[in-house]
């Protein structure tokens, strides 16, 4: 990593941690999912309106964490906002892949986010930075099937 990309991972990551985005609760119906990362303590409680055919009407997150599992909840909040369920679907998949496979750049599409790409490199905060993410998968599912679980490891993170 270049000292340039650090700093600007540096600065986003601790400024989506101090001042998160889209941080709290969602007034009337919502899909409500609690995820929590037991190797560290990291918690978030996800709530989203989804519309009529599936797009992420609104979401939002309450939780504790550090400094990534936070700012990646924030990201991920910006980035999903208003996205249709396919729209949502591809960047959970890329985020997914660049956070665990590493196998190519990240793509433009997923924007800051593209900032996190380099936890591949350490197992246990992969974790971190895909525990939002885990939670909004559930959160889909549970939209079209009903309530499923909240354990659900990431992939390649044992």
């Amino acid at each position: 990593m270049n000292a340039d990309f650090e700093e600007l991972y540096q600065q986003v990551i601790l400024d989506h941690s101090k001042r998160p985005r889209n941080f709290g609760t969602l007034e009337g119906p919502a899909v409500h999912v609690d995820g929590d990362n037991p190797s560290c303590g990291d918690e978030i409680h996800l709530h989203v309106r989804f519309g009529t055919e599936g797009q992420v009407e609104d979401l939002r997150f309450t939780g504790v964490g550090c400094a990534i599992s936070q700012a990646s909840a924030s990201l991920m909040t910006l980035k999903l906002k208003g996205k249709s369920k396919q729209e949502a679907r591809e960047l959970l998949e890329a985020f997914t892949d660049v956070v665990t496979l590493g196998e190519h750049e990240a793509p433009k599409m997923l924007g800051d986010l593209r900032l996190l790409s380099g936890v591949r490199k350490f197992p246990q905060r992969v974790k971190c930075a895909m525990l939002a993410w885990r939670a909004f998968e559930q959160a889909m599912q549970e939209a079209s099937t009903g309530p499923v679980s909240t354990e659900k490891s990431a992939p390649h993170c044992s």
